[in-house]
């Protein structure tokens, strides 16, 4: 931790600390008083409640605050739809709540609101803009607000929210209306009925300071809601907000339930509506600069959206297999087409980069069925495996250009992963060699990318967060995950955002040249038994790397698998295959031996299948022996020599798979 980090770390942690000491007691601010009266649980988390000038409320506190203390106020109803505010808190928000009874946004309300914002923010150092989050009636708490002080709200999110009284509580026109709420109203805002329809503060008159102030503004409406009608309320608004320049996203839910008139609904997309308010309202805004959108992801959300059906693969090393970010990608995808029947491909295995992601595509992924929306991470194991430049271009081209082949219309996503590696290269002023093999990839074949690791290294330099507390290692804190599933769903975000036109297609992409024309793209697996056995190995039906006491870990799918195993000097066998490249597939661990291979009769050649991380675990490596060749019929042979690595324990030799590419 550099002194500037640690400064104001600590800096922070005292403010932390007083804040929570100074909760417990009662201050003063101007005529109210904030009186913690006790301490109770909401979904998990804290829940601190109190009085404040004679009216219930409540601050939810997030076990870690994010850096720059967003908040949420919400009004009216808190117990309604609160998975939105629950992800937040989980992100680090605090959710705020003042209980306004029947004010419904008059005068009295707004005074009140405005000495509750300095008490939360002058004593408690929340942020000066938060989101606000107006349900049903709380649209007319939210709006006015608003427009009263633009420079204090970083963002609007409403559910379902009252924009016109004259709809309701009035019921003026297709809604019910409630007559009792009516009078209480008037009353309330000393007006008489005919001032009352005369009444020019009503949120669909608000929306110039908002629009001028550009606030963007999220909603979530029910179609057939007749207790607050979207056509009174938010279309109106919504019209009147974009004329003057604003940006507005409506969610719209064709069905509420009966029971409640059409107002009470499923939430369709909490965790979008969570991340419009934590893009806008995080202080410090999430950055949106990191991802590469080529040619769009329209196809895969054709097929989520009007044939509601849906195949996504992640292939991947062992960032992909811990599966954390992979799980929020899933759970936002379903929550945004709820009525699309989802299947996922969870391809991740550790170790893996391009070059056996290349390999292992056609028989554990496209064999699968068709795929729409394929998200590839190679950049960490390619990078700390000392995978050549070459080689990264090859197997990165080679999983592209065979997704390309097998549909022509799959979409998909290259994900640049963070290592300290890749860190110190982006503080040197210089882009990773993987980033840049695997970025001239994925621009050649239009694909879409996202620059995670660069993210990472800015936001940890800029203060928000560290390496040590909120990513550990290369395998990413459930912080780390977080940051990933939402950088991934800004991107998605970002492609999906305008609405889709009911006449489109889903379109072939173009597939150009190859950059490299011995790129792994007609990578395939080949049996053990194509190979004979000419001296020494033997077949094994399944084969525990660990027994007779070697020791080490294994991976999935690489132990209690069948093995061709030798384990003596001299052990002898030949595979004849035709392509462009060859090469083994071996579990390397701490007995891992030295292998010599020939191709068609031609000179003898050395490799050390010892690698630095076999002598703790069985590593499952790809080792290509003959590359560059004509694609035509071939023959390798292998022995393995009685030399060894000085670390190894012994000779051995175990192939799990023959790889060719044709």
């Amino acid at each position: 931790m550099t002194a500037k980090v640690a400064v104001s770390f600590l800096v922070q942690h005292f403010r932390i600390q007083v804040f929570y000491t100074l909760l417990l007691v009662p201050f003063a601010f101007g005529q109210g008083v904030l009186e913690v009266q006790s301490e109770g649980e909401w979904h998990g988390h804290r829940q601190l409640r109190f009085t404040f000038e004679g009216h219930g409320a409540h601050l939810v506190v997030p076990a870690h605050a994010a850096p720059s203390r967003p908040w949420v106020w919400r009004a009216r109803f808190p117990g309604y739809h609160t998975e939105v505010d629950q992800l937040l808190v989980e992100r680090g928000h605090h959710i705020a709540y003042l209980d306004t009874g029947g004010m419904l946004g008059s005068n009295r309300a707004m005074g009140l609101w405005d000495r509750f914002y300095e008490a939360l923010i002058g004593e408690h150092e929340l942020s000066p803009r938060p989101a606000l989050e107006g349900v049903s009636r709380g649209g007319l708490f939210v709006y006015r607000w608003a427009a009263l002080h633009p420079e204090r709200v970083s963002c609007i999110y409403a559910d379902t929210p009252v924009c016109d009284i004259r709809s309701w509580p009035l019921g003026d026109g297709r809604g019910l209306g409630h007559p009792a709420t009516w009078q209480g109203l008037l009353k309330e805002f000393g007006m008489t009925h005919v001032q009352a329809l005369e009444y020019t503060h009503n949120p669909i008159d608000l929306m110039a300071p908002i629009a001028g102030a550009h606030i963007p503004l999220m909603t979530v409406v029910s179609r057939n809601d007749v207790v607050v009608p979207p056509a009174e309320n938010t279309d109106v608004l919504a019209t009147r907000f974009r004329q003057l320049g604003g940006d507005i996203c409506i969610l719209s839910v064709a069905e509420g339930t009966q029971a409640s008139n059409g107002h009470h609904f499923t939430h369709p997309d909490p965790l979008r509506a969570a991340d419009f308010i934590e893009r806008h309202s995080s202080g410090t805004p999430t950055p949106t600069g990191y991802g590469a959108l080529r040619g769009g992801l329209a196809n895969c959300r054709i097929r989520f959206e009007q044939e509601l059906k849906g195949r996504v693969a992640f292939l991947g090393g062992s960032i992909t297999s811990n599966g954390a970010w992979q799980a929020e990608v899933c759970q936002y995808l379903r929550s945004r087409f709820p009525k699309t029947d989802f299947e996922f491909i969870d391809a991740g295995v550790p170790s893996m980069g391009s070059t056996p992601g290349a390999f292992r595509l056609g028989s554990e992924v496209l064999g699968l069925g068709r795929v729409d929306l394929l998200f590839q991470e190679a950049g960490v194991n390619d990078s700390t495996n000392g995978r050549s430049p070459q080689e990264m271009t090859r197997g990165m081209e080679g999983v592209l250009r065979q997704a390309a082949l097998n549909n022509p219309a799959m979409d998909c996503i290259v994900m640049h992963f963070v290592d300290p590696g890749k860190m110190r290269t982006y503080r040197a002023g210089q882009v990773p060699e993987v980033v840049q093999r695997h970025e001239l990839v994925a621009d050649h074949y239009g694909v879409s990318t996202i620059h995670l690791a660069l993210e990472v290294t800015e936001r940890i330099d800029g203060g928000q967060f560290t390496w040590s507390d909120d990513f550990k290692n290369l395998h990413p804190a459930p912080f780390g995950h977080r940051l990933y599933g939402a950088s991934i769903r800004r991107l998605l975000s970002e492609a999906w955002d305008e609405p889709l036109d009911s006449e489109s297609k889903i379109t072939a992409h173009a597939l150009p040249k190859p950059m490299d024309d011995q790129s792994y793209d007609r990578a395939m697996i080949v049996a053990l038994d194509q190979a004979r056995v000419l001296k020494g190995f033997d077949q094994a039906s399944s084969c525990d790397p660990r027994a007779d006491g070697i020791g080490g870990g294994v991976r999935a799918g690489f132990v209690n698998v069948p093995m061709l195993v030798g384990t003596e000097a001299g052990s002898r066998l030949v595979l004849d295959f035709k392509g462009r490249a060859v090469g083994l597939w071996v579990a390397a661990g701490p007995d891992a031996g030295v292998l010599e291979h020939r191709i068609d009769q031609g000179p003898w050649e050395s490799t050390d299948l010892f690698t630095r991380w076999s002598a703790g675990l069985h590593l499952p490596w790809v080792y290509l022996l003959g590359t560059d060749l004509d694609g035509e019929a071939h023959q390798l042979e292998i022995r393995i020599a009685s030399e060894k690595n000085p670390k190894s324990k012994g000779l051995a030799c175990r192939i799990v798979r023959f790889v060719v590419n044709r």
